[in-house]
């Protein structure tokens, strides 16, 4: 049996809860052993190869772009206490930044941005140059990225949507959990086991060989 099977399996079991009238979310959860989260971090952008959701996006850039929603320098004014900027993180699922003003970001943002994991990254989300085609091709790769940060000794990811079909939903839990896999201390060793769930169904656990 391999993972793929697997999950297969626990797909058709949770298509056979009862039927809710929104979409729901599939998560994955990635349970850990022998993995001491003070010493040993995850900290990774994985890409998956289908669009789990349309991410709220928000960009600081020199000038308004109609393709983003754009916060530029003279907007950093109306951001000086950290009410506002909390509810800005908080509006907003990812920041991109112009690279010339990630220094000012970093000074007006970067205490609520840093903690909430959202401050703009070299490897996803600071851009050279602003362009419409540009900020379309970031758009899309960030709609198809999930950010992987270890807390605790488990791992939680909306992953799919139930609409979505089974391969998909497969392909995308596949590459996150080999991305993950690759960065374990101890690899495999570290797994203790995955689940999968839907929004409202109990979690199904399939055991790692």
């Amino acid at each position: 049996m391999d993972l793929k099977t697997d999950l297969k399996k626990a797909l058709e079991e949770l298509r056979k809860n009862k039927e809710r009238k929104f979409d729901q979310t599939v998560e994955l959860i990635i349970n850990l052993q022998k993995f001491n989260t003070k010493k040993d971090t995850v900290n990774i952008v994985v890409s998956v190869p289908y669009k789990i959701k349309d991410k709220k996006i928000a960009a600081f850039l020199e000038i308004k772009n109609h393709n983003v929603d754009t916060i530029t320098q003279d907007d950093f004014k109306n951001y000086n206490d950290k009410k506002t900027v909390k509810k800005l993180v908080e509006k907003y699922d990812f920041f991109i930044s112009q690279a010339s003003l990630m220094p000012k970001v970093a000074t007006a943002f970067g205490k609520v941005l840093g903690p909430a994991g959202k401050m703009p990254s070299p490897q996803l989300g600071i851009l050279m140059n602003v362009d419409d085609k540009l900020i379309d091709e970031l758009k899309n790769k960030i709609n198809k990225s999930v950010k992987i940060r270890t807390k605790e000794a488990s791992i939680k990811l909306a992953i799919a949507k139930q609409s979505m079909k089974d391969e998909e939903i497969i392909e995308n839990i596949v590459s996150i959990y080999n991305a993950v896999l690759k960065v374990l201390p101890r690899e495999r060793e570290n797994i203790k086991n995955i689940e999968v769930k839907f929004s409202m169904t109990k979690p199904i656990k399939i055991k790692i060989k």
